[in-house]
């Protein structure tokens, strides 16, 4: 009986302790204690996994289409610090007496010019590449002709990269071998026909322009004298130094406005210069199969990283004259057979461009998620336009 009673006085003791909250004020050290280390655990995984999706981004970051996915996947068999996930064009030597001039010339801003050409267009090309390597460009000439010997007596011949592949055309060239990871430490990308005069054009000016007024597409003005103008916006205004927006009005109605092609955001096929965030995206608009590219300079301004109306621009005080040759159609032997040729090539020309145009609106009925920004645009500019008349 007495150890019941003394049983009974302990818990008699320590229920009035707790009724006092001197059992809660013990507990509470611990409970606090038990909630710092939680929310330290979950932080520190929560940066952790933020760290990781950066790291995977920067160096997974061409990698990112679904087809790609299982390549990125694999490469975990690498440790990270030995992943590099990006090429260049540029020419290296098989042996180096210094590694400072290896650094100086990564630090260095670099530009890449690509263009296709035949041997036609031999003394025109040699003119346009000798003024890009005067600003230190990396030059790249598809050859579609297959005659390549014919360049070696160049003096620049070596200083370039040449890719030969017969009757294929400047977009077969760009979508298989400039690559945004192969492209990636060019600032800037012109990708020209061999058919233009530069006598009035200086690639250093001109990207001192580009870069000011912050055109991530661009081309340089045509000389109004010039042969295969398809779009008056692409004309040289004598009294500007760039324009975005035709504002001629004729049977196209543009004026100051217009905010879509081929009034604004516009540039043509013959002589683009994309900016390297602009080239990533247009690489992936080029259909793979649709080697002639029509229809695509339309779309062009979904690549502009921003208003099109703003981030596209057509630079006039320095501009080019397009001389208007047909290049592609094999052999030029007889002209009747030429003529056959390029009817064909029109043909099959029009009929990629429907093909692009159905392949676009397929995508944008199938992506629930993709939203037309330029159309969200003119929605908006409708009400304002209605208010300002029935003020």
């Amino acid at each position: 009986m007495r150890e019941s009673k003394a049983w009974r006085n302990i818990l008699r003791k320590r229920q009035n302790h707790c009724d006092w909250g001197l059992c809660g004020y013990t507990m509470k050290p611990l409970l606090g204690f038990v909630c710092t280390l939680m929310l330290f655990i979950v932080y520190r995984t929560t940066n952790y996994q933020y760290l990781q999706t950066e790291l995977d981004s920067k160096l997974y970051r061409f990698y990112t289409s679904k087809e790609s996915l299982p390549d990125s996947t694999n490469l975990k068999g690498l440790p990270r610090g030995i992943i590099e996930a990006r090429s260049d064009l540029e020419l290296k030597p098989l042996w180096s007496t210094s590694t400072s001039k290896l650094e100086a010339n990564i630090s260095a801003p670099h530009n890449l010019l690509a263009m296709p050409v035949g041997l036609k267009q031999k003394r025109n090309v040699n003119a346009i590449v000798q003024k890009f390597l005067r600003e230190n460009f990396t030059i790249i000439l598809f050859h579609y002709d297959g005659k390549l010997d014919s360049w070696q007596d160049l003096e620049w011949s070596n200083k370039a990269i040449h890719v030969v592949a017969q009757n294929q055309t400047k977009w077969w060239f760009a979508k298989r071998f400039l690559h945004p990871a192969a492209v990636s430490i060019y600032d800037y990308i012109f990708l020209w026909d061999e058919d233009l005069g530069v006598q009035h054009f200086n690639p250093k000016r001109y990207l001192d322009i580009v870069k000011t007024e912050g055109l991530e597409i661009s081309q340089p003005a045509l000389d109004p004298n010039s042969t295969g103008i398809h779009h008056r916006i692409t004309v040289r205004k004598r009294t500007s130094k760039f324009h975005r927006v035709y504002d001629s009005r004729g049977s196209v109605k543009c004026s100051d406005a217009s905010d879509g092609p081929p009034c604004a955001g516009f540039v043509e096929g013959m002589a683009p210069v994309f900016s390297r965030a602009a080239w990533h995206c247009a690489w992936h608009l080029i259909q793979n199969d649709l080697v002639h590219g029509w229809g695509m300079d339309i779309k062009l301004g979904y690549c502009a990283q921003g208003d099109r109306s703003q981030k596209v621009g057509i630079v006039d005080s320095e501009y080019v004259v397009h001389q208007g040759i047909q290049s592609l159609g094999g052999p030029s032997a007889k002209k009747t057979r030429n003529n056959l040729d390029m009817t064909k090539i029109r043909r099959q020309s029009t009929m990629e461009l429907k093909m692009f145009k159905q392949r676009w609106e397929k995508a944008v009925k199938e992506d629930a998620n993709w939203v037309d920004p330029f159309l969200r645009r003119r929605r908006i500019r409708k009400p304002r336009l209605i208010a300002s008349l029935d003020s």
